[in-house]
């Protein structure tokens, strides 16, 4: 008599990656200068949608929007791009990098406190809905120079690579 175990390790990937992801955007927010209260009442959701489109392959990147609330206008901005290299053989290969986090954060500075933010997500076509996620419009990034800060968080392939819009010189 034999016994197998079988696991769905893509899974735990998918897991890892999004909560990692979550635990980077909250860091953004809090490191920024931001308030966390509207990012941590939004966990539960954030991390369905994130988990939920990565399981499929639909999700293409996450977006942290800083703006102005007065005049509506982009202060910041943090993309977080899924790259989907991940390979049953890659089993064991797992990291997440805060540092390049923390000093992109301190080359930026603090945002003022009267800054406010939001998580968007773009999607490849044919993602599920997921409840309390919709299409929305980004704001113009005309005036901003995107850093790439590249891999952040890697999971057997499945990876988050980070970058961020600084205001030109």
């Amino acid at each position: 008599m034999s016994t197998s175990v079988s696991v769905n390790t893509y899974t735990y990937s998918v897991t890892f990656v999004a909560d990692n992801v979550q635990r980077t955007l909250k860091d953004i927010i809090v490191q920024s200068g931001l308030d966390p209260t509207k990012y941590v009442n939004s966990w539960k959701s954030i991390n369905l949608a994130l988990t939920t489109w990565m399981q499929s392959k639909h999700l293409k990147t996450i977006i942290l929007e800083i703006f102005n609330p007065k005049d509506d206008t982009l202060v910041g901005r943090w993309d977080i791009e899924i790259s989907y290299g991940w390979s049953s053989s890659d089993t064991g290969s797992f990291w997440i990098d805060t540092d390049q986090i923390k000093t992109a954060i301190r080359k930026c500075g603090a945002v003022p406190s009267s800054c406010s933010y939001q998580i968007m997500f773009q999607n490849s076509p044919g993602h599920a809905e997921v409840d309390g996620w919709s299409d929305g419009k980004l704001r113009s990034t005309d005036g901003f120079v995107k850093q790439s800060l590249g891999s952040t968080v890697e999971h057997s392939g499945l990876g988050a690579n980070a970058s961020y819009y600084r205001k030109k010189a």
